[in-house]
């Protein structure tokens, strides 16, 4: 197996440049600059809309060694803005595998880069930071790709949902997936509930966990108004994931807002939990570098148990501005910042992290459950 391969550079705002080989689009590409912890998931990373705007850069030195498949998508559209790693593989090995990462990259449109030092670029930016960078086949032309880089815009204030939220209404229903010949399987339950799920760049495998519950969920675009969510009578509203600043989604704050008093059980995952947080009368605030990866250790303050998460963001809920009635429910206890809320008295709650994992642990799964008992409870009052 062959792989077209160029020079490439990974070029920071503060001058930092990296040399390397590019593979996937040979295309220069500005973003945010991040660094993710997780040792596998290279797959569902890229396809995580979250991740819209962003460069990531991988911590574990050797990726694409189990190519990649349709099977492990969480968007059929990819927003990456760029995938930075020490080492690419150039054989990948899984019975799943249909395709290897730099022609599934090259197909997206998405550059990658690797041979660089990933060490010293994620010392970099925890010691200074998340900062603005590209990815660029350009090499002998620098100084032109860092003055690009410094033009580029900052993620505060900046909107990006719009680039990935559905265009329109659809329905889900697909479960798990499971191997076919996996006899731990059990079939999906029966519909039990119907979900309205608002898509700010909604991860496939929330919608997965939903079905596995037993609910038919209709994901409605970002944008929709209040009412034409309640209009589908939905017995709950789920706010989803998504990227960029949390304060610049006006439209889905004050949508939140009226959502909140409609007596509905309401969700909220990362995007969704700051969205819900700005609904309530709260502020958020931007983490230094953020949190990517999987192994977040959070405690949830409601019983005491820590468990280990899946995290990707880079904005916070501030806990010291919750109103009177809010309260938080989980705490990061690698900095204690806020990773969840609830309203007392209401089926409505929220967390920061990544409960349907893809990649990463299990252990925070229990809150789609909590999620249908909130639902359940709703129906029979």
């Amino acid at each position: 197996m062959t792989t077209s391969r160029w020079p490439a550079a990974l070029v920071l705002e503060n001058g930092n440049v990296y040399r390397g080989e590019g593979f996937g689009a040979r295309v220069e590409s500005l973003g945010e600059v991040v660094f993710n912890t997780s040792m596998t998931g290279y797959q569902e990373i890229i396809s995580d809309p979250s991740y819209c705007g962003q460069i990531v850069v991988m911590t574990a030195t050797q990726i694409g060694n189990v190519g990649v498949n349709r099977d492990d998508l969480e968007a059929r559209r990819c927003a990456c803005a760029g995938f930075a790693i020490r080492e690419l593989s150039p054989i990948p090995a899984s019975w799943r595998s249909t395709g290897t990462l730099s022609a599934w990259l090259e197909e997206c449109g998405i550059p990658g880069i690797d041979g660089i030092d990933t060490r010293a670029l994620t010392r970099a930016l925890r010691d200074g930071g998340a900062m603005r960078g590209g990815i660029t086949p350009n090499v002998s032309e620098i100084p032109a790709v860092l003055e690009r880089v410094r033009s580029s815009p900052v993620m505060d204030g900046l909107d990006l949902v719009p680039r990935v939220t559905a265009r329109e209404r659809y329905e889900w229903t697909a479960p798990t997936w499971r191997a076919a010949d996996d006899g731990r399987a059990v079939p999906p339950p029966p519909i039990e509930h119907h979900v309205v799920a608002y898509d700010f760049g909604i991860k496939e495998n929330i919608l997965r966990q939903l079905r596995d519950l037993g609910c038919r969920v209709t994901v409605v675009p970002a944008t929709t108004p209040a009412h034409e969510a309640l209009a589908l009578a939905p017995d709950g509203i789920f706010l989803s994931n998504g990227p960029g600043d949390p304060a610049a989604v006006t439209y889905a704050v004050a949508a939140t807002r009226e959502l909140c008093d409609a007596g509905l059980p309401v969700f909220g995952i990362c995007l969704g939990h700051q969205i819900l947080g700005l609904a309530l009368g709260a502020t958020t605030r931007k983490l230094p570098f953020g949190h990517h990866g999987g192994n977040h250790p959070v405690i949830d303050k409601t019983t005491g148990k820590v468990e280990i998460t899946s995290q990707n963001h880079g904005f916070v809920v501030d806990p010291a501005t919750l109103p009177s009635g809010v309260h938080v429910t989980h705490e990061n206890l690698f900095d204690h910042s806020n990773e969840g809320i609830a309203v007392e008295g209401k089926p409505i709650f929220s967390v920061q992290y990544h409960p349907e994992a893809s990649p990463g642990p299990h252990d925070a799964s229990y809150l789609f459950a909590r999620f249908r008992d909130h639902l359940r409870r709703h129906k029979r009052a």
